[in-house]
């Protein structure tokens, strides 16, 4: 009876890990997928396929599902701010700084989103950071200086620099997105509808960046493009997304924010392993101060007191 009892407690927390390795596999792979997006593509063309096949597979499934539900016309102006900063100018410019330095490191430097979030939110919405989220942010600095301090003081100081700061634009355009989807999540409806307009909206944006600056919007057709545009559209936007919702259901949005502290361990032993990254001894003291860094912002404040 207590062996049933235990096997009942046990499959809820089973199913929580499985969904956090999912995310974080999921996500962890998508760095070096962006890699092999690069050539002779417009990156800007690349991130339009992405999302015009991930927006397609979100529609059709919430229409399969029967969960697609109406939304209100005034309501577009937050869900095209949603895509103009989650899926459309984010990723051009993290898909250029790929172009400038490993994919792993471009991951751990995604991860000072969760810097940016508190920086906003405190700029924006007026909510004074706490000093355990400063701390955090002290770290965080201090490992991307750790990280970057062989490549900014070598021959490839420029380079480096240009993915640096591309990657660091990036994020905080993705931080900003995270603004504009807390106020769209008020509007009446569910993520997933919430998702679809805004890739939509993304997916306009892109056209007509792209449009303007004169790119060809063709497709490489080689096994590595295609099955890198497959993965990123499919596992990496939607099956991903979906995984990291069910697990905020499951273990709370505080919780499930760790994997995005877990997957640029997986995209940096990809890097290592696909792309030749070499670890000098200052940047294997980086990495986790940044980690660190990401635990303090996404940990619970200290001494909070209990509920009387």
């Amino acid at each position: 009876m207590v062996r049933a009892d235990s096997n009942r407690i046990d499959r809820p927390a089973a199913m929580t890990a499985l969904l956090f390795a999912a995310v974080v596999l999921a996500w962890g792979f998508t760095w070096y997928a962006i890699k092999l997006q690069l050539g002779v593509v417009a990156p800007e063309v690349s991130i339009l396929w992405r999302f015009a096949l991930a927006a397609a597979v979100m529609w059709a499934g919430l229409a399969a599902t029967g969960r697609l539900r109406r939304g209100r016309w005034r309501d577009h102006r937050w869900f095209a701010a949603l895509g103009a900063c989650l899926f459309c100018f984010n990723f051009i410019f993290i898909y250029k700084s790929t172009g400038y330095m490993a994919s792993g490191i471009v991951s751990v430097v995604f991860t000072t989103a969760t810097l940016f979030n508190a920086l906003n939110q405190w700029l924006f919405l007026g909510r004074r950071p706490r000093p355990q989220v400063v701390g955090g942010a002290v770290c965080g600095i201090a490992g991307i200086a750790l990280l970057f301090s062989a490549d900014l003081a070598g021959l490839g100081a420029p380079g480096a620099a240009v993915g640096l700061l591309f990657g660091l634009a990036g994020t905080y355009v993705f931080s900003l997105g995270n603004l504009a989807s807390m106020k769209a999540g008020g509007l009446g409806l569910d993520l997933p509808n919430i998702t679809a307009r805004g890739m939509s909206w993304g997916v306009l944006f892109l056209a007509l960046w792209s449009a303007l600056r004169g790119h060809a919007f063709v497709i490489e057709p080689t096994p590595a493009y295609l099955g890198s545009l497959v993965y990123l559209s499919v596992v990496g936007s939607v099956a991903g997304f979906l995984a990291y919702l069910a697990l905020v259901r499951r273990a709370g949005a505080d919780r499930a924010a760790y994997a995005t502290v877990a997957f640029p361990v997986v995209a940096l032993t990809v890097s290592t392993v696909l792309e030749g990254y070499h670890w000098s001894p200052l940047a294997v003291l980086g990495l986790p101060a940044i980690l660190l860094g990401n635990v303090l912002v996404f940990a619970p404040p200290l001494g909070r007191r209990k509920p009387a």
